[in-house]
């Protein structure tokens, strides 16, 4: 029996324990899934000792770089020390951490409650919302995404990962976070603008006059990277001002400089200010688990039961983020991703240029996304972005894939240390793997 083979029998006994023990819900990429074992740089190699460029670093997490020596080190030296006390103890590294958070999150007044995981990020601002205006009722954007709570999936604009109408929450939603499909998408940006606040204030009117808040992605991530014009949640803001109504901004995927022109998503909808309270995850851990909630005190401060957390600002995470957002600004890597992914994405642009499969290259810094089509009708193809994920992994290139309750979008989102020869590189395994994926599906099409 060669290597070949007994590698191969590792991963499919590993396949069949994972669907044996596993929910039948949890989604794993690829025909043939891979197991990833290690990581370098923005490389990765899976167990079978292939080696791919990593433009989607787990779910857009790993945000600096796989193996970064400043966070192995800083991880290393505190689990040397105590790897876990919980809130009921002052933490230095979590007071370190939130002192940076706060004063990066432009809101005034700040306080900062750590978190695990994003999905936990929104639910607290969901609970910090709801308590301090006294309302269930929460505005949210179509097509969104905000984690897998009961309540986060309760706001979730997006059939495709809310599996169920089961709610605590009364969620309206709006237009406004999808720019090129819809009932808008032949305005001009200022037209839309105006249009989406006339829809703003029409759901208003069917509520019961006591909102408690918006939340809305800057850029939406599993929804395919769509975003509204520059200004939109500005002109939002205004209306919610009137209101008394909260902005809550889910920067989970946008945060930490991945749009390049800014360090939060909401800096390009700031005409009317910084919101009340923002959510962040994924990118700060570089891999370990944070989330984090950031509002003004009174807002903070409105809880009016004690709370702890057993895991959130675990000593180990805190001491990791710190290393890894101390990283990331001395390095300027929210400029790498403004240079290099506007590099990127005008190469991904130019390759998709010809191919009729192909509706739109979109997106800003390293946050980009490539939304796929039937070219014969013009609807969303997810069988498409499904070829081209597996093709784009042969080629030796991971990428993701998202876009409303249709998933055709890929969703390209490298650490933010790529290299210029890294996204070249990239950029031609991806023109490559669209080319024999789109061709092999449309005759797939012609066959039947």
């Amino acid at each position: 029996m060669s290597s070949d083979d007994v590698k191969g029998g590792a991963h499919a006994t590993l396949h069949a324990r994972h669907q044996a023990v596993l929910p039948d819900w949890l989604a794993v990429y690829y025909q043939r899934p891979i197991e990833i074992t290690h990581g370098e740089g923005r490389h990765v190699w899976d167990a079978e000792g292939n080696r791919y460029l990593d433009f989607f670093g787990g779910i857009l997490t790993t945000m600096t770089a796989h193996a970064l020596p400043e966070v192995t080190k800083a991880i290393t030296e505190q689990a040397g020390r105590i790897l876990h006390t919980s809130t009921l103890y002052l933490d230095r590294p979590m007071v370190d951490l939130a002192e940076r958070v706060a004063a990066l999150s432009g809101i005034p007044d700040a306080r900062v409650f750590v978190t695990t995981s994003g999905t936990e990020a929104n639910d607290t601002a969901l609970l910090l919302a709801t308590t301090y205006r006294r309302s269930n009722q929460i505005l949210a954007m179509r097509n969104s995404y905000h984690g897998r709570s009961f309540s986060a999936v309760g706001i979730t604009g997006n059939r495709g990962w809310s599996p169920t109408s089961l709610s605590p929450l009364q969620t309206l939603y709006v237009h406004g976070g999808v720019r090129t499909r819809g009932p808008f998408a032949g305005l001009s940006d200022g037209e839309f603008i105006k249009a989406c606040v006339a829809d703003l204030e029409d759901v208003l009117g069917q509520g019961h006059g006591n909102v408690a808040a918006l939340i809305a992605e800057p850029i939406q991530g599993v929804g395919g990277f769509t975003s509204p014009p520059d200004g939109l949640f500005a002109a939002f803001r205004e209306v919610l001002d009137r209101h008394g109504i909260l902005w809550i901004t889910d920067e989970v995927q946008t945060g930490w400089g991945r749009t390049g022109d800014h360090f939060w998503g909401w800096q390009a909808h700031d005409g009317s200010g910084p919101p009340d309270i923002l959510t962040f995850a994924k990118g700060i851990g570089n891999g370990m688990s944070i989330g984090g909630v950031v509002a003004r005190a009174e807002v903070m401060n409105s809880l009016g039961a004690n709370s702890i957390s057993t895991f959130g600002g675990s000593p180990i995470t805190m001491a990791a983020g710190l290393a890894n957002l101390n990283h990331l600004v001395e390095r300027d890597l929210q400029g790498n991703a403004r240079r290099v992914g506007g590099l990127l994405i005008e190469r991904l642009r130019a390759a998709c240029a010809g191919l009729d499969g192909v509706r739109e290259v979109r997106g800003r810094g390293l946050m980009i996304g490539i939304e796929l089509v039937d070219p014969g009708t013009g609807d969303p193809s997810p069988e498409g972005a499904s070829a081209v994920l597996e093709a784009a992994r042969e080629g030796g290139l991971l990428i993701g894939k998202g876009g409303g309750h249709n998933s055709s979008v890929l969703r390209i989102a490298p650490p933010l240390s790529l290299t210029v020869a890294e996204a070249e590189e990239g950029a031609e395994i991806l023109e490559a793997a669209l080319r024999t994926a789109l061709a092999t599906t449309r005759s797939g099409r012609s066959a039947s």
